[in-house]
């Protein structure tokens, strides 16, 4: 995903308007009863107001919240990378500043032996020299190499003290940079533990909120208001084009977790498992997996709130245990259109999407979803 922060500042904007209250959250399995009717699980009643217009206020909030959310996230983990490599980086200077220190501190006093054997001898550094030189022109030869050393040594001391002062600024840059980055790094960190405590508990709400439209039976579609094209605009055309397979299929959801897979046994299902679970948090985006048209919209009963769409072929799919529902029944859909957004409304212990793929548009007609999606270019 692309992020900028253009959409960071509008989302912000977009938030201060919206107000949330804390709900206990509650953990759980991700697991979910497909065969066996029960109840809806118990919920808090819901805030006072209209709530199909509080459902669909607090449906954009979550949406809203987990991308700020995931954004702030994006620059925490990146700042937290870059941070160290610059205080690896300053480490790695004050080494190396360290040891040119030592070498110039040694050819110093070495210069300065240099000079005092010179005062003493008369400008000959090796005591003795002038006493071995039998014939003026040895004399020279010696004079002219005692030179030559004393100017390597003057040009060692100059380039060793060089380096150090060359050393020392970078390693006092670096420093100061791994320094500003390490402070916004925490700045960052206490941003990112705030957005996910508001999350946290708008996802709590909008649970809630779900579980009363179905006890309600008014599980009417969400008006999101162009949020969705809002949203995915932060993504690059590449991560679109590569989402949806050249037969023209893609992921019900963009991230997530595979946990119950097809066929599966157990105590929740009174027969085998009729899809594939996919774990993910209330309120993430659930897409239609190829075009096609929604036939109908579930309120209740072991599915909670669920969409079926009938795709090309005669096949359907179907999206269960949803917090709201995006589209119509009799709506057009594209491959990748969000639908719904997932929850853990009907026979459902914890936050999770319910995915199937049938050969009608009834219970009971599933076939095995992941290898009919892999079939069509699809891998999960």
């Amino acid at each position: 995903m692309r992020w900028s922060y253009r959409s960071y500042r509008r989302t912000h904007r977009s938030l201060r308007s919206l107000r949330t209250r804390p709900v206990h959250r509650h953990g759980g399995a991700l697991l979910c009863a497909l065969c066996v009717a029960v109840a809806p699980l118990p919920s808090a009643a819901p805030p006072a107001g209209h709530a199909p217009e509080r459902l669909a206020r607090l449906s954009s909030e979550v949406l809203r919240l987990a991308w700020q959310t995931g954004w702030v996230r994006h620059r925490y983990e990146r700042g937290v990378r870059v941070a160290k490599d610059q205080r690896k980086r300053a480490d790695q200077l004050a080494r190396q500043l360290h040891g040119e220190r030592i070498l110039a501190a040694v050819l110093h006093e070495d210069a300065g032996t240099v000079a005092r054997a010179q005062y003493r001898t008369g400008g000959f550094t090796a005591p003795g020299s002038l006493a071995a030189a039998a014939e003026p022109l040895d004399m020279l030869e010696l004079q002219s190499n005692d030179s030559d050393r004393r100017e390597r040594l003057a040009r060692m001391v100059i380039e060793a003290d060089s380096r150090s002062r060359t050393l020392a600024a970078d390693q006092m840059s670096t420093s100061a940079s791994w320094q500003a980055l390490d402070a916004d790094v925490t700045q960052l960190r206490t941003e990112k533990k705030a957005l996910e405590e508001r999350l946290g508990r708008a996802r709590g709400e909008l649970n809630s909120l779900a579980a009363a439209a179905v006890r309600n039976g008014r599980c009417t579609p969400v008006d999101l208001d162009g949020l969705q094209a809002e949203l995915q605009d932060n993504q690059s055309g590449t991560d679109r084009a590569a989402a949806i397979s050249p037969s023209g299929f893609t992921r019900p959801l963009l991230t997530y977790e595979l946990t119950a897979r097809f066929g599966g046994t157990g105590v929740h299902w009174a027969g085998g498992h009729s899809g594939q679970d996919f774990a993910v948090p209330t309120g993430t985006p659930v897409r239609s997996v190829g075009s096609g048209t929604i036939v109908s919209i579930g309120c209740g009963g072991p599915f909670g709130i669920s969409v079926v769409v009938r795709h090309e072929g005669g096949w359907f799919s179907q999206y269960a245990h949803l917090a709201a529902p995006l589209l119509g029944s009799g709506r057009q859909v594209r491959a990748g259109e969000w639908i719904g957004l997932s929850g853990t409304t009907g026979n459902s212990t914890g936050p999770h999407l319910h995915f199937e793929i049938r050969r009608s548009a009834e219970f009971g007609s599933a076939v095995e979803p992941v290898a009919w999606l892999r079939a069509r270019g699809v891998l999960l």
